[in-house]
């Protein structure tokens, strides 16, 4: 996808707001322009953001429902721990695969008018669910209904692409980190909407929870379709995929992004039944794990920006290098935690790496444009020239949003396989939590052998 917009048009007055054209497109784009930035820029820019945030964040609640509806499926449903693991797997994959046509959608549409649509098509799965959720309804019913839901995952990626494009390199990673952390606050708060109708009106009564959100698409709709402006300059660009797909870079932030991202939603989607498997004893009732459910997806959404901040001040890849080894540290204690029975442990390891994830969400993605803007420096010393370097950055850098954040979604699905499994076999999450420590392990050994070791490091790019 090509994100470079239209150079500045000949006698602009820099002084006037950008003008929507007939389509709601903006005529005179110039993020890096600094002057044009402070005058006119940074407020287009954050009214679009404020909106594409909120569209983003009732996406993720939809892509997350099922892991709150799962926690209402009692014995009258016929459904055993495996199955409900597969009912949240269904989501994550299809939003997974979402993930890239969905960020090709903005240059194909516009931002703008995507972003109606997609928050449009979120109905669709929230009105099945309200309709179908009753006792004697069959499990493949379920299975396709929750696999619906997956929608709710592709809005992430057409949002942080066109949100790419408002904002400069300097401030990309913040940016970025509060429209995906205010995305990744979804998840909580769709566990706490599944919470308050737990602890009101009971167990028996599902629908209600994705009944609570119909009004709240079309208010997110509304506003992207009144506030939210179409950019010019953005065109498919099938080409840069293919370029990023033979960049070596591209896999290796993919698989980073796979060990912060897919842990972050797989265990928000997970986190709710393996409280209920692993100590059932004190989860007896699905309201006492809900009351605890959200909290780890909140924090991590909320540091995810932090994460982005963090990487713009100090790197990105040194940011995530640490992230990883401290979430190999929480995967350890979550593991001694399961062994020992220990449930005050057990939820200090799964907080910490909740906020861990976010903060490495936040900083591996900052890595995306940094990987691309460092070869684009490295072209103009050698004779290129600055604007069609920085046009190539922008494009590879939008196109690589799209193929991380659907690998990193993928990651989701893993985790939720991986508990699946575990618990099949061992009756514990010994074995996943084994799994995920080696991941972070091998995460870290990464980023620090491709970003951040010494010798030979002229071919690397500084990020």
């Amino acid at each position: 996808m090509r994100t470079v917009v239209n150079p500045a048009v000949p006698g602009t007055d820099q002084g006037v707001p950008p003008q929507p054209d007939r389509t709601g497109g903006i005529t005179d784009w110039r993020p890096e322009d600094e002057d044009f930035w402070v005058r006119t820029g940074a407020k287009t820019a954050r009214r679009n953001l404020v909106f594409s945030v909120l569209s983003e964040h009732i996406g993720f609640s939809v892509w997350s429902l099922w892991s709150v509806l799962v926690l209402f499926l009692g014995p009258a449903y016929h459904i055993d721990a495996a199955g409900k693991f597969t009912l949240t797997a269904l989501p994550t994959a299809l939003g997974a695969a979402l993930r890239l046509p969905y960020t090709f959608a903005v240059a194909r549409f516009g931002g703008r008018n995507w972003t109606v649509f997609s928050a449009l098509l979120l109905l669709v799965p929230t009105a099945l669910a309200a309709v179908v959720l009753r006792p004697g309804v069959s499990y493949g019913t379920l299975l396709a209904v929750a696999c619906v839901a997956g929608v709710g995952g592709g809005n992430f990626a057409s949002s942080m692409a066109n949100i790419n494009s408002f904002y400069p390199q300097r401030l990309k990673g913040w940016a970025l980190g509060v429209n995906a952390g205010g995305g990744n606050i979804g998840v909580p708060v769709v566990q706490l909407v599944g919470l308050l109708v737990l602890a009101t009106a009971g167990a028996a009564h599902p629908r209600l929870v994705p009944l609570v959100y119909l009004p709240l698409i079309v208010l997110a709709a509304l506003g992207a379709a009144l506030r939210m402006d179409n950019l010019p300059g953005l065109t498919n660009d099938r080409r840069a995929l293919r370029e990023v797909a033979r960049e070596p870079h591209s896999w290796v932030i993919s698989l980073l992004y796979i060990g912060t991202f897919g842990s972050f939603i797989g265990f928000g989607f997970a986190f709710g039944q393996v409280l209920q498997v692993q100590f059932h004893h004190q989860f007896d009732t699905p309201v006492k794990a809900a009351y605890l459910t959200f909290l780890g997806p909140l924090l991590g959404s909320l540091v995810r920006p932090l994460g982005g901040r963090m990487a713009d001040r100090w790197g990105g890849a040194r940011v995530t290098l640490w992230t990883f080894v401290a979430m190999a540290a929480g995967a350890g204690l979550v593991l001694v935690a399961s062994r020992e029975k220990s449930l005050p442990l057990f939820l200090a390891g799964f907080v910490a790496l909740f906020v861990l994830s976010g903060l490495g969400n936040g900083s591996t993605y900052k890595m995306i444009p940094a990987v691309f803007q460092s070869r684009a420096r490295a072209a103009v010393a050698a004779g290129a020239d600055p604007g069609a370097a920085e046009h190539d950055s922008r494009r590879r850098a939008a196109a690589l949003i799209g193929l991380a954040g659907a690998c990193g979604a993928f990651g989701g699905v893993l985790v939720n396989i991986a508990f699946r499994q575990s618990f099949l076999t061992t009756h514990t999450g010994d074995t996943a939590y084994w799994a995920f420590l080696a991941v972070y392990a091998l995460c870290s050994a990464v980023t620090w052998a491709v970003y951040l070791r010494r010798p030979g490091a002229g071919a690397r790019p500084a990020i």
